[in-house]
């Protein structure tokens, strides 16, 4: 995969803003030449250079420390230079245009969102799982993601990849060899056990699935939408599980016009709470443009906490809203104010602590309960290996990989005597497998990739 390019590359790679230091790095296939322009001297490879960054008249713009990192032996493969200097912002910016003079001969130009990362996964420094992870190490919001990030960063994703598409990989082999010689075909599952092989890759899919799973919820959270009439208590909920007063709460029926959306992390997993108007019938227009938005934000939900007055559980304008959730999305029933009620009135509501909860967010009864319940749907165990980070693109990768394998086990079970279809449904399953290290993947994947990633990096 490797790839040589022609031109140079630069950019500041800290954050925008005064900080005590800066960086401006460049990246290209051979630095010699604008290094001896700039400095009017060779860099020594991995050794620390202080000197002053001058203009064109040779006026100090800083000074700071040089670092030269000779390709291939470097983050992206190719030679890199660092120029370590203040964080100022205006002065950043001066070393970097002086770079654009210095590099006019040597065609250097500005670096694309991610094109450092990029050329680091096109000259084989990193697969694409790991070009990604350096994604998610920067946009990490927890210390559990941040591990993960840099669990995926290392490489373990990436070797359970790996360490399955081989199996694939030697079940191809065999079969592939086996198709040279028409005569072997009808021994060939019995005799190298291919069924057994097949049952052997299919329960370390499933396993790679689970753990891919908790990845993705890991790295993107739950968006869990609080719905209900007025005055249920969403705002005091919301407020209780942030610790904070987010929303306004008060008695008024319709305080709450527009979402209000707080990021929590409970052991660890982002949780994007949103707070929604209450769903009632109004003549008030800027209230119904917000019951409008609650209906929006419900049909993006992944989880859905219908809230309810535990005083008042068999409302009919609950049951119509009930009605009107969507019935594909995991919905809690959540009966709040529950501190008012008496032991018989609590024990007359549902509370089977999975589809029903009762609440009370002004005390804090059953908060704990829900925050539980909230990782369960989220397929969250504290108990399970602690995983790397894991994308959307990842889990539908892996579901299209256990998608042929369960027709190769088909074929395997009913064409026992064509292996035409049982190899090529290993080959697509592979192929599947490829596309998440990025052996084989599309230019337009590629560009959506690296151009989310922040400039400089």
């Amino acid at each position: 995969m490797s790839a040589i390019t022609s031109y140079p590359i630069a950019a500041i790679t800290t954050a925008p803003g005064r900080g005590g230091i800066g960086i401006v790095r460049i990246s290209g296939p051979d630095l010699s030449g604008f290094i001896h322009s700039f400095f009017a001297q060779e860099l020594r490879p991995r050794h620390a250079h202080f000197l002053a960054f001058l203009d064109a008249d040779g006026q100090a713009i800083d000074e700071g420390i040089a670092l030269y990192f000779k390709g291939p032996n470097s983050y992206t493969g190719e030679d890199i230079l660092e120029l370590q200097g203040h964080g100022g912002t205006a002065v950043l910016r001066r070393v970097l245009n002086r770079c654009f003079e210095v590099g006019a001969a040597f065609d250097l130009r500005h670096a694309a969102p991610g094109e450092f990362t990029q050329r680091a996964f096109l000259n084989d420094r990193l697969d694409l799982a790991q070009a990604e992870a350096v994604a998610d190490l920067i946009d990490a919001s927890s210390e559990a993601a941040a591990k993960g990030a840099m669990a995926s960063l290392s490489g373990a994703f990436s070797q359970q990849i790996n360490n399955l598409a081989d199996k694939i990989i030697h079940l191809r082999m065999l079969v592939e060899a086996t198709l040279d010689f028409p005569e072997e075909e009808i021994d060939f599952l019995e005799k190298y056990q291919a069924a057994d092989q097949l049952r052997h890759i299919d329960g370390q899919l499933q396993q790679l699935r689970l753990l891919a799973k908790q990845g993705q919820v890991m790295r993107d959270g739950l968006h869990v939408v609080l719905a209900g009439q007025p005055n249920v208590g969403k705002s005091s909920l919301l407020n209780a599980l942030a610790g904070d007063d987010i929303a306004i709460v008060t008695d008024i029926a319709g305080t709450t016009r527009d979402r209000v959306t707080q990021l929590i992390h409970i052991e660890g997993i982002p949780i994007h709470i949103v707070d929604t108007a209450g769903l009632r019938e109004t003549d008030d227009t800027v209230e119904s443009i917000g019951i409008q938005r609650s209906w929006q934000e419900i049909a993006k939900a992944n989880v859905i906490l219908h809230l309810l007055d535990g005083r008042q559980p068999d409302d009919n304008s609950d049951h119509d809203i009930m009605e009107r959730l969507p019935k594909h999305t995991p919905t809690l029933q959540i009966f709040n104010k529950c501190d008012l009620l008496s032991a018989d009135q609590q024990n007359a509501l549902p509370n089977d602590n999975k589809n029903h909860l009762q609440i009370s967010a002004q005390t804090g009864m059953g908060l704990d309960e829900l925050r539980q319940r909230l990782l369960q749907i989220a397929g969250w165990s504290a108990n399970a290996e602690s995983p790397w980070l894991a994308r959307e693109r990842h889990l539908h990768a892996l579901e299209r990989c256990n998608d042929h394998l369960k027709m190769a086990q088909f074929h395997a079970k009913h064409d026992d005597q064509i292996l035409d279809l049982f190899a090529e449904e290993l080959r697509l399953a592979h192929n599947e497998l490829c596309e998440i290290t990025g052996v084989f993947t599309s230019d337009d994947l590629l560009g959506e990739i690296f151009s989310s990633f922040c400039i400089g990096k």
